[in-house]
């Protein structure tokens, strides 16, 4: 599905409480909360009683399978989990963790049931600390990510970005739900320039597929453009983005055009995009791909709109494998979505960098070691990206892009996801090159 990458709490695995250094008391932590943070080694290294140490609830929200995705991510960048070095009670029955690796300390928090058995209800690995790490090695696990990656960290100034680090950063890369950065820029550009103003009232656009909430409105509804924007960048709303690109229509097009983002232009809805993707426009997705020049596309558009509008498609047809992510989807570079962050940032930043804001896509420990976080992330079968524009406390601002694609499998989110966070974790007050 294409929408917005949110870091999920993670509910765990259980047992194995062997002989170990004794953890550091905390104020008001219960002995059962004591006893299953122990647990919580056994459990991620897979000796644990998976179905016994988490609740029904954590069950529903995390089944096994996703759980040894997470764990088979985290281990594969810090190896096996030793100990817990450090546990700190925020309740009796909750806290923060220090979990102990091979290759360096996870955080995470945990919460038990009050009632007994005390099985888990809630944990959240939060940032990665890995020892001696660097930028390079950063730069280097990415490389070894099985597909093609792409990274680009940026400084920026008064001037153009500054690279840092990065992986082919002038190379596009599907984007998934990240091309809502440049919906956004040209909304910005337009209240900027006074042709709009964000409260301004429109109707709710014809439904696309979630992600998203506005698809099941009534058909319609009056919003403004603000809180369109608002969904389409939180929770990226894909209705919400139609309505906002069928609004801005050609100028969107003249946009990232000015933009110099070959790989965006002519700007496809995501209903577009689910049409042209789908089996019975076979025909006009190949068209698509020979016909390259803007000009060419936008008039394959507009001469099959009541086709592409009407074309059944398939809640199901993110839910197996890639589609056509290396000739049909929006592209660029990690250069120009960095060059599009220090834009909003630049240019009309108050409104667009608060809701680039709603949704930090990181844990609450990682966002709080800077002044700022925005983020759009987007994803599909065999695609993810993760965008990030953060200020740090000494107010030097950087953006980080992010993006990872294969075509033959999926990717693993929350692998990028660990990746994305260390590499937060090294910016947030490390001395950056000159």
């Amino acid at each position: 599905m294409i929408r917005a990458l949110v870091v999920v709490a993670c509910l765990m695995p259980a047992p194995l409480a062997a002989a170990q250094t004794p953890i550091a008391e905390a104020v008001r932590a219960d002995p059962a909360l004591d006893a299953r943070s122990r647990q919580l080694i056994g459990v991620i290294a897979g000796s644990g009683d998976f179905d016994g140490y988490f609740a029904p609830s954590f069950h529903a929200a995390l089944p096994k399978e996703k759980w040894e995705t997470v764990v088979a991510s985290m281990t594969a960048q810090m190896g096996k989990p030793l100990a817990i070095d450090r546990l700190t009670a925020v309740t009796p029955f909750s806290a923060n963790l220090r979990v102990r690796f091979e290759r360096g300390i996870v955080n995470a928090q945990i919460a038990i049931d009050p009632a007994a058995p005390h099985q888990v209800v809630g944990l959240l690995f939060t940032g990665p600390e890995m020892t001696g790490d660097t930028l390079d090695k950063l730069a280097a696990d990415i490389r070894a990510l099985p597909g093609t990656t792409g990274l680009g960290i940026y400084a920026l100034g008064e001037g153009a970005p500054r690279l840092v680090t990065g992986i082919a950063p002038d190379k596009a890369m599907p984007l998934g739900s990240a091309f809502k950065l440049w919906v956004l820029g040209e909304l910005a550009r337009e209240v900027g320039a006074g042709d709009r103003k964000w409260s301004d009232v429109v109707p709710v656009g014809p439904a696309s597929l979630p992600s998203g909430i506005t698809q099941n409105w009534p058909a319609g509804s009056p919003v403004t453009i603000q809180t369109l924007a608002t969904l389409m960048i939180s929770i990226s709303d894909n209705t919400a983005t139609d309505t906002l690109v069928s609004l801005e229509g050609d100028r969107l097009d003249d946009f990232v055009t000015k933009a110099g983002v070959a790989g965006l232009a002519p700007v496809l809805t995501t209903r577009q995009m689910f049409a042209l993707k789908s089996s019975a426009n076979a025909d006009l997705a190949a068209q698509w791909v020979t016909s390259p020049a803007p000009s060419a596309r936008r008039k394959l558009l507009d001469g099959n709109a009541e086709r592409l509008r009407t074309t059944p498609v398939d809640p199901m047809m993110f839910a197996g494998k890639p589609s056509k992510i290396d000739t049909l989807e929006w592209f660029a570079s990690p250069a120009e979505t960095a060059g599009m962050f220090d834009w909003l940032r630049k240019e009309d930043g108050e409104t667009p960098l608060a809701l680039l804001a709603i949704n930090p896509g990181i844990d609450p420990a990682t966002r709080s070691k800077f002044d700022y976080v925005g983020f759009k992330g987007g994803s599909e079968p065999g695609v993810v990206t993760l965008n990030f524009l953060v200020r740090r406390k000494d107010g030097r601002w950087l953006a980080i892009a992010a993006g990872w694609h294969r075509n033959d499998a999926g990717v693993e989110e929350n692998r990028l996801i660990m990746l994305m966070t260390r590499a937060l974790v090294l910016l947030a007050d490390g001395p950056l090159p000159n």
